[in-house]
């Protein structure tokens, strides 16, 4: 399946089922580690947003986090590689393992499938719909819930596949890939959302192609935005910078306020600011109507550029190179 027809069919994954294999050793956990990287680690910090509350923490690297023995003890280490075959992950895997670690596994096949059914450990696998690992966020996002075992939250997210629109979003992402072409995105956040502007800079990078950066409110005030501050002998290795807002009414008053100042600073600067607002019925609505936004500006993007929005030979040949 081309990256086309994953973003028009996105609102699918939700109606997705998920089957926990070996569910019997799937024991009650109220913490929970996600393993993972890039796209197969968002979900995560997704889920924080829609429940601060929610004990669940984010690795990305080899190993597991630099935490207590205790806390690892009593939490669910969840090992998520779409394609089975993540560096990083499979060491955090077998950190697990040997450690006696709560171990549950999330992927398409590879060698984590294989470890996960040898060692008989509950573990997902992924349809097999040949989509790209960062397009598989849906997917990723039920999963988690399933073996986080909240029945509300996977219901919620059950709905999404009624709620989210793709071709609402589409219009809106060709009009912002046109205004973002030669220049590089910076795209801000309120810290609440940085999550979803990570997801933003995924997909530029991974489909489009290009560089991209993110950083958030208030925390950029206080030393970025001075790199902008734009003075006659920086003129030139500041000009092809654009700036795109990810603003949420439901962020507190201040950082609304702080993006409004900083938006009227930047443009007196002649610097470019686009607003994408995220906007939705709940939470959850709006965190995947963001994604959607995002899926189609780095689609056209790669169209505007000429480039293939759908595999990442860098990445491949990185691979290859470390082996």
């Amino acid at each position: 399946m081309d990256m086309q027809e994953s973003i028009k069919g996105f609102a699918k994954q939700f109606e997705w089922e998920p089957k926990v294999e070996n569910e019997a050793k799937l024991k009650k956990f109220s913490k929970f580690i996600v393993v993972g990287m890039g796209g197969s680690n968002l979900v995560a910090e997704l889920l924080k947003i829609r429940n601060p509350e929610l004990d669940i923490v984010s690795h990305r690297g080899y190993g597991l986090p630099s935490i207590s023995k205790k806390v690892l003890k009593q939490s669910l280490i969840i090992v998520s590689s779409y394609s089975g075959n993540t560096e990083e992950t499979l060491d955090s895997f077998k950190v697990a393992l040997k450690n006696k670690l709560s171990v549950a596994v999330i992927s398409a096949g590879g060698k984590l499938l294989d470890l996960a059914r040898k060692n008989k450990k509950p573990h997902i696998e992924f349809p097999r719909i040949g989509i790209q690992p960062r397009s598989a966020i849906g997917y990723s996002v039920m999963a988690v819930t399933r073996l986080i075992g909240d029945k509300n939250l996977f219901k919620e997210l059950a709905e999404l596949s009624k709620l989210l629109k793709s071709y609402e979003f589409e219009r809106a992402g060709i009009t912002l890939a046109k205004k973002l072409k030669g220049h590089t995105p910076i795209i801000c956040s309120s810290l609440k959302n940085f999550p979803i502007a990570y997801n933003w800079k995924i997909k530029l990078n991974e489909t489009g192609k290009i560089p991209a950066f993110i950083n958030y409110f208030p925390e950029l005030n206080h030393n970025e935005m001075t790199g902008y501050d734009v003075k006659d002998s920086t003129r030139e290795i500041s000009r092809n910078y654009c700036f795109v807002f990810l603003k949420d009414m439901s962020d507190n008053p201040r950082i609304m306020k702080r993006m409004n100042v900083t938006e009227r600073l930047y443009r007196e600067r002649n610097f470019p600011v686009e607003v994408a607002m995220i906007n939705g019925t709940s939470p959850l609505h709006k965190i995947f109507s963001s994604i959607l936004l995002a899926d189609w500006t780095s689609y056209y993007i790669a169209k505007e550029y000429n480039t293939d929005p759908d595999q990442v030979p860098m990445v491949e040949e990185f691979k290859r190179l470390i082996k």
